[in-house]
């Protein structure tokens, strides 16, 4: 990890700082050459909303994603590096747990994160925050791979509210953090890809009823109300919360053909 954070010539908030931005770029500028560019025509029938966002879309998109990192960087340097850091349970000996704790650990995170995120996400949608903290990025109502991080400076806090919370409740390793996020990330540029990856029937299967798709997050982009979850679907079924018609969305999405076009 300080490998990684020599990045920023040992200045550590410039480190972070370039981890995040590289991270975004690179896994958002590898799904839009692909999906957006290079397979563009040949594709344009799998896209979940036929039309393209316009190139506008795309400036804004990576726009707040920039002002994200840098509040995603000074938040990061502030718990991990800066005064709150001596409160943390973030272990920096990885031989300290096993390696079997390290990759429970990640899990862990994901399983709070994705009940953190439900519940700020779907709290943040309440009349009274949503113009202020998640309107912006609802303005991506046929969201691009940008749009993974293009979040209002308020959200942006919000979301970086998980490792807020991870590194109290439970020793983490600093690599575990970046695997974490790695993967949040990931995530996030599929789900807003604007393509399904999944294959046809997978949205009613006994694995993938419960996992979340791009055409579940792509649909509370095009409605504003439901299918609030990030990795999995359990809060939104429990909650009942889940779009009637998104079986539907996902097989139409997976069942059309080229003569759409």
């Amino acid at each position: 990890m300080e490998v990684l954070l020599g990045f920023g010539g040992g200045n550590k908030f410039v480190g972070i700082l370039l981890i995040i931005f590289i991270r975004y770029v690179l896994l958002a500028s590898i799904a839009f050459a692909l999906f957006y560019w290079i397979k563009r025509k040949a594709w344009a029938f799998r896209k979940i909303q036929l039309k393209f966002p316009t190139l506008s879309d795309y400036q804004r998109e990576f726009a707040y994603s920039v002002i994200t990192t840098v509040i995603f960087a000074a938040l990061g340097y502030l718990f991990f590096f800066g005064p709150l850091a001596p409160y943390t349970l973030v272990y920096r000996d990885i031989h300290e747990h096993s390696i079997t704790y390290f990759f429970v650990s990640v899990g862990l995170t994901l399983l709070v994160h994705d009940k953190y995120f439900y519940w700020t996400h779907r709290l943040m949608h309440h009349p009274r925050l949503f113009p202020y903290f998640h309107k912006v990025h609802h303005l991506s109502t046929n969201p691009s791979p940008w749009a993974a991080m293009a979040f209002h400076p308020l959200e942006a806090v919000v979301e970086f509210g998980i490792l807020a919370i991870v590194p109290f409740l439970f020793p983490i390793h600093p690599l575990a953090i970046a695997l974490f996020l790695l993967i949040m990330m990931a995530y996030n540029v599929y789900g807003h890809l604007g393509y399904e990856l999944y294959p046809r029937g997978f949205s009613k299967s006994m694995v993938g009823k419960w996992i979340n798709t791009s055409v579940n997050h792509n649909q509370h982009h095009q409605y504003f109300k439901g299918n609030y979850g990030l990795y999995f679907l359990w809060w939104d079924r429990w909650m009942g919360t889940l779009r009637p018609d998104y079986d539907e969305a996902f097989e139409d999405a997976k069942t059309r053909r080229a003569a759409v076009t």
